[in-house]
């Protein structure tokens, strides 16, 4: 049996999970860039976990991502979700188009926390869990990125 290489999974759909912050720093950097409309983020109190649909770049393609760059629909699923809190986010524009930038904990009570989605323009989703559990999941096949460029973050 050999490893696994990176090349292996260019065609698979991802499935990632996060039980710890080093897993996140992973779903994190592939979320990057990623866009979604405001009423593509849902809490669901009773089961406790908070989801959004998102149009992810697809990071993972490497050097091939700025010859033909691609966007995936990915589902980001938080559990043990208590709590979820806005910062310049106005959730009653449901067609505003929001960036994610980077998706971190800040552990509270150990394993409690919170998991922050920091997003373009100053916005954050903050939402408080009982414990880090968080999923990455690709539910498309991937699709040209309409603008046919790569996010670019200058220095």
């Amino acid at each position: 049996m050999t490893d696994a290489r990176f090349e292996d999974g260019r065609e698979a759909p991802l499935n990632l999970g996060a039980l710890d912050v080093d897993d996140l720093q992973v779903i994190s950097s592939l979320c990057q860039d990623a866009v979604f409309p405001a009423s593509e983020m849902k809490w669901d109190r009773r089961q406790n976990r908070f989801g959004l649909l998102l149009n992810r770049f697809r990071w993972e393609e490497g050097p091939a991502r700025s010859l033909a760059p691609e966007r995936v629909q990915s589902v980001l699923a938080i559990d043990t979700v208590q709590g979820v809190a806005t910062s310049g986010v106005d959730r009653r524009d449901a067609d505003t188009i929001l960036s994610v930038l980077s998706v971190s904990f800040e552990a509270t009570d150990a394993p409690s926390g919170h998991v922050l989605l920091t997003l373009a323009g100053d916005g954050a989703i903050r939402l408080t869990v009982e414990a880090l559990e968080v999923s990455l999941r690709d539910v498309t096949r991937p699709y040209q990125a309409p603008s046919r460029k790569t996010p670019d973050h200058p220095d």
